[in-house]
């Protein structure tokens, strides 16, 4: 079983998480301007990338809060979490800190 440190609660089982999707979607400024096919890609489009991926999870089971986690998709290793609204720490490309 996964391991997954929340920011706010500390490490807990990966049973209590929920995935959110892709970390750091900005939603546009005023929706009602955009494009409906720049609409649909805000939407549904998001990066599937091998390596380190940012994504949000929730701590359904825990404290409720959403939060960001760096994850090596190789793997499935939670290379670092973070609370939302902070900057995704540093991290080389061994996913080391």
């Amino acid at each position: 079983m996964l391991v997954i440190d929340c920011p706010y609660c500390g490490p807990r089982p990966e049973l209590e998480f929920s995935y959110g999707g892709q970390a750091h979607i900005a939603r546009p400024a005023n929706p009602a301007t955009v494009e409906t096919s720049d609409w649909a890609a805000f939407l549904y489009l998001r990066s599937n990338t091998r390596g380190l991926h940012a994504e949000r999870w929730r701590h359904v089971r825990g404290c409720a809060r959403f939060f960001n986690a760096l994850r090596d998709t190789t793997t499935d290793k939670f290379i670092a979490t973070y609370r939302t609204g902070e900057p995704a720490p540093a991290i080389d490309s061994r996913g080391d800190r």
